[in-house]
């Protein structure tokens, strides 16, 4: 089985405080990415990027000072277009989730996973984060990244997350590579 990870496609990176126009423009990638996996049978799990009231306290609000994704808001919702339908959902209150990383550790002792594939939003956030916690959590399992399924925060540091992703050996798909 592979598994497809889909980081933090909510409304607020997407068209919301956080948004950009690269962000928007992968929506139709990563929706039929998503439906290749569910068309195989293989897993697709989503996650969210959950804060709340307090955080321009957090740390991470002191230095982004824009509170976004906000658990209950408009801006927190995965973008509508996208179907999560029977996957799960994990909120995770930082840019990488411990939880998805132990999740995927437990589906490989059930049954070794063919590979982890990660799209999403932030490439040079959220993504490379989630992606070098999983590779560290999991060294054995083939972990790719497709950049044309990613946005980062500004197209430089989208190119500079792939090549740092690239050097732990985290592979990034070529364009019209399929896997």
């Amino acid at each position: 089985m592979r598994v497809l990870a889909v980081i933090d496609m909510q409304k607020d990176f997407i068209d919301g405080v956080l948004g950009t126009k690269e962000a928007a423009a992968i929506v139709p990638s990563v929706m039929k990415k998503i439906e290749e996996y569910r068309q195989r049978g293989d897993m697709v799990i989503f996650t969210r990027d959950t804060h709340h009231e307090d955080y321009l306290d957090t740390r991470e609000g002191r230095k982004l000072p824009v509170p976004h994704c906000i658990e209950g808001s408009e801006g927190w919702k995965i973008w509508p277009d996208i179907d999560t339908e029977g996957s799960l959902i994990i909120d995770k209150p930082s840019f990488g989730s411990p939880e998805l990383a132990a999740l995927l550790q437990k589906k490989n002792r059930q049954e070794p996973l063919e590979g982890i594939e990660l799209i999403g939003l932030c490439t040079d956030i959220c993504v490379i984060s989630n992606a070098i916690m999983i590779k560290n959590s999991l060294p054995e399992t083939e972990v790719s990244v497709d950049p044309l399924c990613c946005a980062g925060v500004m197209p430089e540091t989208h190119h500079n997350a792939l090549k740092a992703m690239s050097m732990c050996q985290i592979d990034i798909k070529s364009k019209g590579e399929e896997k």
